[in-house]
């Protein structure tokens, strides 16, 4: 991407302090337990990881209004959580972070989501998952979509973090949709493959290489085939971008002319991938909400990635960190 103008790109970044980003979406508690393995069991063939700390993050779509947040600007989060323990730590995260928590609701039947990854010498040694997977009834996409109503006006931009747990049903996108047909923000999702057409109209998606594929049930196993995917799923879901991140190989740039733009990765060493598309998706927005193009969004997101992966753990990025890596 020669043509960028990186003096441009510094006032888009400039500018992510008075922006303001609506994120929807499954909201999760990441916990980290952290130690050492100095032996394997003698009752299975596993390592005994003797902890010295633990530690909790926000994570999923909260993991993205952090990521936003971090970068300067304001986050708006909705989602449900549990009426629970681990609800609790997580609201209290929420407002350890400086964040709003008037658009989270609590259910006593829907526990909160927890990720538990245990890590020793700096490798995650296995990971756990306490969810409850179940679609939110009319009544919760309502109490949802009023939150969102009532904000619609101080926004830039809007994220749809969806992480197939059942809060991003096609009946709230598509009212988030309608809700957006008077102020025309960028809508920005970050996808499962198997919600491809609730997405039909948004502004971009960016899912991985993997997700693209499998939405398309094709193996992306070259250019070829990754290109005929991204101009696929551009014909199917009529959305003005597609951003398919590619690990170390960067990211493609499919535009709703069918161009495709590759972006080499900037990362100089990868620690752990976890939460990196909440990171791309919440640059993304960002930009995207205070006036760049598709193309100088998508640069800025693959240089907060690249940081990102070179953190171990639920990461976020800040603006001046990202600002040093641009110029």
């Amino acid at each position: 991407m020669k043509d960028i103008d990186k003096n441009r790109l510094k006032r888009v970044i400039a500018g992510f302090k008075s922006a303001k980003v609506l994120v929807v979406g499954d909201l999760m508690l990441d916990r980290f337990v952290w130690g050492n393995v100095e032996r394997i069991s003698p009752e299975a063939p596993v390592p005994v990881v003797k902890i010295s700390s633990e530690s909790a993050m926000m994570g999923g779509a909260s993991n993205v209004a952090n990521n936003i947040r971090a970068l300067g600007a304001e986050a708006l989060i909705t989602g449900i959580i549990g009426d629970d323990i681990a609800g609790e730590e997580f609201l209290q995260l929420v407002k350890k972070q400086g964040l709003n928590d008037d658009g989270i609701i609590l259910n006593k039947k829907r526990p909160t989501i927890v990720k538990t990854r245990i890590i020793a010498q700096h490798q995650q040694v296995v990971r756990t998952d306490k969810e409850f997977v179940s679609q939110i009834n009319s009544g919760e996409a309502k109490k949802i979509l009023t939150y969102i109503k009532s904000n619609m006006r101080e926004i830039s931009a809007i994220v749809i973090s969806d992480y197939g747990k059942g809060i991003v049903t096609r009946y709230l996108v598509k009212q988030i949709i309608k809700l957006n047909r008077e102020f025309n923000y960028p809508i920005i999702v970050d996808p499962i493959p198997s919600h491809f057409t609730y997405y039909k109209n948004v502004t971009m998606i960016t899912p991985n290489n993997h997700e693209a594929g499998e939405g398309l049930k094709t193996e992306i196993k070259d250019e070829r085939s990754l290109v005929r995917v991204g101009k696929n799923l551009l014909k199917l879901l009529q959305v003005n971008s597609i951003l398919i991140t590619r690990g170390e190989k960067g990211m493609s740039l499919f535009d709703k002319d069918y161009k495709v733009v590759n972006i080499p990765t900037v990362a100089k060493e990868v620690f752990d991938v976890t939460g990196a598309g909440d990171t791309v998706v919440g640059a993304i927005a960002l930009s995207l909400g205070n006036k760049a193009t598709i193309y100088e969004s998508s640069y800025i997101a693959n240089h907060a990635a690249g940081i990102v992966v070179g953190k171990l753990g639920t990461a976020t990025v800040s603006i001046d960190e990202l600002r040093r890596s641009i110029v």
